[in-house]
C-alpha cells in the first residue's frame, strides 16, 4: 500500500479547528468550573488558579486526542491531522503537550502565531519548535 501524500493545512482550516476545539473542549471546562465548582461568575473571575488549571486541562485533553488519533474534535471537523514532520506519524502525548505550551508562549508575543503568514511552509512557531505540522490529505495523491 502506497503512503498517503499530505500537504500542510491552510491557516483558515487550523483557525477553524481551534475555534471548534474551544467550543467542544474549553467551554464545557469553563462552564463546569464557573458554576458547578466555584458557584458564580464573580468567584471565577477572581480565581486565576482555576483559570490556569482549566487551560492545563484543555492542553492535556487536546494532547491526548493528538497522541491517540492525531486529531482533536476540531481537527476531525476540519479533516486535518497533526503529524511529526520528520517521520510523518502521529506525535506522542508529551510532544503534543509541549506543542500546547509553546502555543501559549507564542501567543503572548503574537509574533509566534503570525509568523505563518511570512513563511512559505505556513508553519507557526509552536510547530517549528516541536517539528510538527497540521496537514490534510493531498488532492492529487
Amino acid at each position: 500500500m502506497a503512503k498517503q501524500k499530505a500537504v500542510i493545512a491552510p491557516v483558515f482550516l487550523r483557525v477553524k479547528a481551534f475555534i471548534v476545539d474551544m467550543f467542544f473542549i474549553a467551554m464545557p471546562l469553563f462552564y463546569i468550573t464557573t458554576y458547578l465548582v466555584l458557584g458564580s461568575k464573580e468567584a471565577f473571575q477572581s480565581n486565576q488558579i482555576a483559570i490556569a488549571l482549566i487551560w492545563l486541562a484543555y492542553g492535556t485533553i487536546c494532547a491526548v486526542f493528538y497522541a491517540k488519533s492525531a486529531q482533536s474534535p476540531g481537527y476531525k471537523f476540519s479533516n486535518i491531522y497533526l503529524i511529526d514532520l520528520r517521520s510523518g506519524r502521529k506525535i506522542s502525548f508529551f510532544r503534543a503537550f509541549l506543542r500546547f505550551l509553546c502555543f501559549i508562549l507564542a501567543g503572548f508575543s503574537m509574533i509566534g502565531l503570525l509568523i505563518c503568514f511570512f513563511r512559505k511552509d505556513r508553519l507557526c512557531l509552536h510547530d517549528i519548535l516541536t517539528h510538527t505540522a497540521a496537514v490534510r490529505k493531498s488532492d492529487n495523491g
